[in-house]
């Protein structure tokens, strides 16, 4: 199924309680070749009026955080764990977690990135391993169930607990090595350039 598609099914997805609530589906965004993609937990306020995701201040250190390590958000795939706003940014149930599942795993096999990277406990439990903690693993490369992983903090966490913006920061520089390490064809490596701290 071609990436268009899928997003298109999910613009007009009606399998759990989320889509009464929301403004747009946020499907996700980027290269259909993309060699890494953050999966986070779900859109918020921003996201769901503009229909992209992590465009909000979360999404804003993302795009700090790519900078950092000379990536553009161009360059990589964004998606979520679910595609439409749970109330109040609550955490997704695990029933809406499910229903959207299929569509992740279809972005997953149709872009088949080099590097999947789990944004918070919820993606990483959901997509590696459910009895890891995000504190256990963060900036480790994880070889689990046929995926390249290396999970990473929030960027909404380190909004509200600035000592994991250093953190964020530090784990940014593994996914970069991890890149350089296995490049694949047309993978975008990073500029040595980059400034290597914050």
């Amino acid at each position: 199924m071609l990436l268009q598609e899928v997003h298109d099914i999910i613009c007009s997805c009606q399998k759990c309680p989320l889509w009464q609530g929301r403004t747009n589906a946020v499907p996700g965004e980027g290269p259909v070749d993309a060699q890494i993609m953050f999966v986070g937990e779900g859109p918020g306020e921003q996201e769901d009026l503009q229909g992209r995701p992590f465009v909000g201040p979360a999404g804003q250190l993302l795009d700090e955080l790519l900078r950092h390590v000379g990536f553009r958000r161009e360059q990589v795939f964004i998606t979520n764990l679910v595609k439409c706003r749970p109330p109040g940014n609550r955490t997704p149930l695990p029933a809406e977690v499910d229903a959207c599942h299929p569509y992740l795993v279809a972005q997953i096999a149709t872009v088949k990135p080099l590097l999947l990277v789990p944004l918070g406990g919820p993606a990483l439990q959901k997509l590696i391993d459910p009895k890891l903690s995000i504190s256990q693993v963060h900036g480790r490369v994880l070889e689990r169930r046929g995926l390249r992983s290396l999970p990473l903090y929030h960027p909404a966490a380190a909004l509200h607990r600035g000592n994991l913006r250093q953190t964020l920061f530090e784990d940014m520089l593994a996914l970069r090595r991890a890149m350089q390490a296995q490049p694949g064809p047309g993978t975008a490596t990073p500029s040595d350039q980059a400034p290597l701290l914050p």
